[in-house]
């Protein structure tokens, strides 16, 4: 898919003549890679790609820009391989639902985010979970975690709830995903009702409680407002971490895990180089 998306961007580029640099945005949907729009310019996206792989890419193309070509600019050395094999990067959206709070905060393809940041260390969990810091999303170090899912997300919930169980976290369910998770052997602390329910606590009330520390809930689609958008509303009013995808999920069950183990400590990008391009020559 990577390669696909790489021939996709050089052929765009050639085909318009850039000069410089180009900002190509994707979707990708059932393994499908769509062009949604490619314009002639930097994003915010530059940055964190330099920063990511040590190429000061709006040097160079400032650079290319005023007549130079790749070429020279590898002889000078300003123009070399990425480092890789060191280090994880991850660029985390900062979104600015905090000022909105009665705001659904499911993600659609339109832009919303006000911000990016970036989250980097020796493994994916660390760099998750500094990521996650950085944007203002503390990933919760114990306590309880919610889970109400879309069916079609119910087999790979199954997977980030038993991590979590792991970690030493309890969960919480509705009634449809905590019999998904007792099936296959996930223990469940307490099934939740749905909002409007008069029996049991609904996940509102429990949210609101400050009961959960943090919450997992999918959405179902579109249409009228229903359980997920009240659960995630509460979520963010009561500033409460709260993830929309299963693979955000195995994510942070991964950045809770890394960051139990090893902690978490600063290094300057100069020392992540640095260390990558030794492990290159040796």
């Amino acid at each position: 898919m990577v390669e696909v998306i790489e021939g996709y961007t050089r052929s765009i580029a050639d085909a318009l003549e850039v000069r410089g640099p180009i900002n190509v945005q994707y979707a990708v949907k059932a393994g499908q890679v769509f062009v949604i729009e490619a314009n002639p310019r930097a994003s915010r996206t530059v940055p964190f790609v330099a920063k990511a792989t040590g190429v000061p890419l709006a040097k160079v193309a400032a650079r290319v820009m005023l007549g130079a070509t790749l070429a020279k600019l590898r002889e000078e050395g300003l123009l070399r391989p990425p480092v890789e094999g060191g280090h994880v990067s991850v660029k985390e959206a900062v979104l600015p639902f905090n000022r909105f709070p009665d705001v659904d905060t499911v993600l659609g393809p339109e832009m919303r985010a006000t911000g990016e940041v970036m989250g980097i260390d020796d493994s994916f969990g660390l760099a998750f979970a500094k990521s996650q810091i950085a944007a203002g999303d503390r990933l919760p170090e114990g306590g309880s975690v919610f889970f109400s899912l879309a069916e079609r997300d119910k087999a790979g919930g199954i997977v980030a709830a038993r991590r979590f169980v792991e970690l030493g976290f309890s969960v919480l369910a509705t009634a449809g995903t905590a019999a998904a998770f007792e099936e296959h052997g996930v223990p469940v602390e307490g099934i939740i009702a749905k909002v409007g329910e008069t029996v049991g606590t609904s996940a509102v009330d429990l949210i609101s409680s400050g009961k959960v520390d943090l919450v997992v809930n999918t959405p179902r689609g579109r249409g009228p407002r229903a359980d997920g958008a009240y659960i995630r509303t509460a979520a963010n009013v009561h500033q409460v971490p709260c993830l929309t995808t299963v693979a955000a999920a195995l994510a942070a069950a991964a950045g809770i895990a890394a960051w139990s183990a090893h902690g978490l400590s600063v290094r300057s990008l100069q020392e992540f180089h640095e260390g990558d391009q030794l492990r290159l020559k040796l």
